[in-house]
C-alpha cells in the first residue's frame, strides 16, 4: 500500500455570485454531488467550509475563482467518480455556471498519507502545472505520474485530459 494519496484541485470563474440566478441549479446540485465524491470508493477528503462545499471560500486566483480540493486513495478512484459516476452530468453542464478558462483549471498531484492540502499549495501546484506542463510534481489525468513510492516499472494509466467540474 502506497504511503500517498493523490490531491486534487480544480477551479472556476463563476458567471455570476454563487446566489444568482445563474448559478442557482450549480448549487442546488452541490450537496447530491459532494454527498456522492464522499460515498465513492477511494475518497479520503474534500475542502468544505462550514457551509459543507467550498463555494465561499477564496483563492488566490481570483475574486469569483472558487475551488475544489479532494483528496483520493489512488487516480483510478478518483478517475471513476469524474467519468463514471453522476458527477459526469454536472461537469458536463459547466460552461452554464462557468466562465471559459484559457489556462489548466485542473491540477493532480500526490500527498503524503493524511496531508491535507490548503489552498495556498494547491494552487502553487496548479501554477506550477500551467507553466511547466505535466511534472511529478504537478499533473493531470492524461499525463498521471505514479506514486513516489510506486514501483519502478508502475505505470499510471493515462485516462484523458477532462477535468472534475465541481
Amino acid at each position: 500500500m502506497s504511503r500517498y494519496q493523490l490531491a486534487q484541485l480544480n477551479v472556476g470563474t463563476i458567471k455570476g455570485p454563487i446566489d444568482s440566478p445563474v448559478m442557482a441549479e450549480f448549487v442546488a446540485n452541490l450537496d447530491r454531488i459532494n454527498a456522492l465524491a464522499e460515498q465513492s470508493p477511494g475518497f479520503v477528503w474534500r475542502l468544505k467550509s462550514d457551509e459543507g462545499n467550498a463555494t465561499s471560500l477564496s483563492t488566490p486566483l481570483g475574486e469569483n475563482v472558487i475551488p475544489n480540493m479532494s483528496v483520493w486513495e489512488d487516480v483510478a478512484s478518483l478517475n471513476h467518480y469524474v467519468y463514471k459516476t453522476a458527477h459526469v452530468e454536472i461537469m458536463k453542464r459547466r460552461k452554464e455556471w462557468f466562465e471559459r478558462m484559457h489556462d489548466a483549471y485542473m491540477v493532480l498531484w500526490w500527498v503524503p498519507h493524511g496531508h491535507r492540502p490548503t489552498v495556498d499549495e494547491a494552487v502553487e501546484r496548479l501554477r506550477h502545472f500551467r507553466a511547466f506542463g505535466a511534472t511529478p510534481h504537478a499533473f493531470s489525468f492524461r499525463d498521471a505520474h505514479p506514486a513516489p513510492d510506486a514501483a519502478p516499472d508502475a505505470a499510471t494509466p493515462p485516462f484523458g485530459d477532462a477535468c472534475p467540474a465541481t
